[in-house]
Order: structure tokens, then sequence, then C-alpha cells
């Protein structure tokens, strides 16, 4: 009975599954289950149900292992610490939707009409946070060793080699991407992204105050990048990726010798070979072997915003003006190839859009 609960948790685990199904959540929780949610005791069951999932999990050696990790501990803090703040924030968005639609002001403007001092109230309330943050990280430093290991050894290199935890996300990210994509330009497009954000975002409403009604697109566009684009591919690096970045199941023995057959092909290899043109043969000019990749490619950039513009977005197309909503295509557009990518190295093994080797440029 334990084996076969593991192995389904170990099965749904695998990337393409979990993350269906964490897109899947992502979009009831939102759009269908958003007032259930923001239930007080929808918080509870949830911190609960992933406490007692935890402790119960910790009597099997091999999860046991992988979470108190000492690199580890403080990830799995950062899942309760994000459950609560998400399930806060859709609790405050709930609530003040609510009072909108009864013509009332929203909870920040209520409470601005009550005068509060800096001396003594904040002050000493920063005070007590403070003393409570210094207690905490003595504990945590008494109980917890730091995980200092030896000094690097070029002969012999950690399997798994993994970067901090909080560059997990773009290490998974080199699995889908060449790296001069993956460590250069997308995490350059994040930055400008969020630089550039105040200014290309005109929607007045929402300032100051939690709402969801008001702003769905910009909300539910920022979550899924924050929680199913960087803190579930931290989970994976975290939790799930072992030796030689395999994925392992939760119970899953981390084993050296694990082999995961993957036949990865590029676009022009199944134009090519798997479809038979130029008789299963790849032309030797470069321009026609990645042809297609590259139409591909260029109608995703060029035509992806018109076609935003024209057929999906009119109206935010017509709000915001051309730069703005253009500007905010293409990042929005930069964000969808993840996901995409990911799906299609999962479920058809393609590697590469565009491959060009000889030049060190893939997509």
């Amino acid at each position: 009975m334990v084996e076969t609960i593991t192995g389904a948790i170990n099965h749904i685990c695998r990337p393409a599954i979990l993350f269906t199904i964490a897109c899947g959540v992502y979009y009831g929780v939102f759009y269908h289950w958003r007032h259930l949610v923001a239930r007080k005791s929808t918080i509870v069951i949830v911190e609960l149900g992933l406490a007692g999932f935890i402790g119960i999990s910790m009597l099997h050696p091999t999860f046991r292992n992988i979470v108190t990790k000492p690199d580890n501990v403080p990830i799995v803090g950062m899942l309760f610490l994000i459950a609560y703040f998400t399930w806060l924030a859709i609790n405050k968005m709930v609530t003040n939707d609510n009072l909108i639609a009864e013509g009332k002001d929203v909870e920040n403007k209520a409470e601005s009409k009550q005068t509060t001092y800096t001396w003594p109230d904040l002050v000493f309330s920063e005070f007590i946070c403070t003393i409570v943050v210094w207690a905490g990280l003595l504990i945590w430093s008494i109980l917890l060793k730091a995980p200092l290991e030896e000094p690097a050894n070029p002969v012999e290199t950690p399997n798994p080699s993994k970067a901090p935890w909080y560059f997990l996300g773009l290490q998974e990210m080199l699995v889908y991407y060449d790296p001069w994509l993956a460590g250069v330009v997308f995490p350059s497009l994040i930055i400008v992204g969020l630089i550039v954000l105040p200014y290309i975002d005109i929607n007045p409403k929402g300032n100051g105050y939690f709402t969801f009604n008001e702003r769905k697109f910009a909300i539910t566009t920022w979550l899924f990048g924050f929680l199913i684009l960087w803190v579930l591919l931290i989970v994976y690096g975290t939790f799930l990726r072992g030796p030689n970045w395999n994925f392992f199941g939760p119970y899953e023995v981390w084993d050296l010798h694990k082999l995961e057959v993957l036949r990865n092909v590029d676009l022009s290899e199944y134009i090519y070979r798997v479809f038979g043109l130029n008789g299963g043969k790849l032309p030797d000019n470069i321009f026609v072997r990645e042809f297609f990749g590259m139409v591909l490619v260029l109608a995703y950039l060029v035509g992806g915003p018109i076609l935003l513009a024209r057929k999906i977005m009119p109206e935010m197309y017509k709000k915001m003006g051309a730069p703005r909503f253009y500007i905010m295509a293409m990042l929005l557009l930069s964000m969808a190839a993840l996901p995409i990518k990911m799906v299609l190295r999962w479920t058809i093994n393609l590697k590469y859009i565009v491959a060009i080797p000889e030049w060190f440029f893939n997509i």
C-alpha cells in the first residue's frame, strides 16, 4: 500500500504532469475558486495539509535526506510563506472587489482615515519585529549547520552540481535553451521587463490596494511568471533534480547510474529525417537546413504581437497605444516561450527550433 502511494506521488511529480497540474490549479484558483480560496479556513487547511504531508513523508529515508539538507530547509520554509502570502493577497483582492461592487471604499482608504504616529507606534512595532527576527536567526544558526563544503576541487565535481536556490530557475532553463538564451537573454529581459513595467502599465486602477477584477491580466500574468515559471522551477531544481540532472520523484533513490532514454531531436531533423524531406538527409547549407525554424521563430516574434493587437487584445491595444502595447507583447511572448519550449521538450523531445552549432547559435 505504501509503495503504491509513493509510486503514484513519484509519477505525479514527473515534470510534465506536475507542470500541467500546477497550471490547472493556478487557473482554477484565480478564475473559479477565488472566493473559496479567500476564506481563512482555506489557508489553515493548506498549511496544515502541507505540514502533515511533509511530516508523514519524513518517515521515508529518501525524502528525509533531501528535505533536511541544510541547503533545502529554507526552501521548505519558503513554500509555507509563499502559500500564506499568496492566500493573503487573494483574500484582500476578494474583500476589496466585494466592497467596490457594493459602492464602498476599499480597505486601504478606510484605514487611511485612522492616524498612527511614527513614534512610538511604528518604531516600537519595528523594534519588536527586529528582536523576533534576530532571535529566530540565532536559534536557526545553533540548530542548523551552515552548508559549507570543502574547497573546490576540479578533479571531483559534485553530482548534481547545483546553483544557489535563487538561481535554480535559471539552471533549469538551461535544459531547454542554449546558455546564451537561458543565462543572458532571458535574465536580461526579466530585469528590463520589471524596470519598464511601471511605464507601460497605464491602468490607474489598483494603485495602493489589492484588486483582481480591475487588473485581471496584470495579476495573472505576473503571478504566473513568479509562481509557475520561477517558484515551480526552483522546486524542480531543489527537490526533483538529482545526479546527472535527471528527474527523481520525492521518494525515489538518487541513483548515480540512472539513465533516462531521451532522443533529443531538432526541428530540422524532424522535417528532413522524420518526415523524409530531401531524401531524409539534412542540407549542407545552414540557411536551407534551418529555414523552417527561422520562419517559425520570426512568425512568433513578429506575427505574435500583431495577432495580439488585432485579434486577441484589441481593446488593450487601443488603451495602451502602439509603443507600450508592442513592448508589453514582446515581453509576454518571451515569457510564454519558456513553457512552450518545456512542453515541446517533454512531449516530442524537441531540443532546438533553430540549431546552428557551427555558429553556437541555437534557439
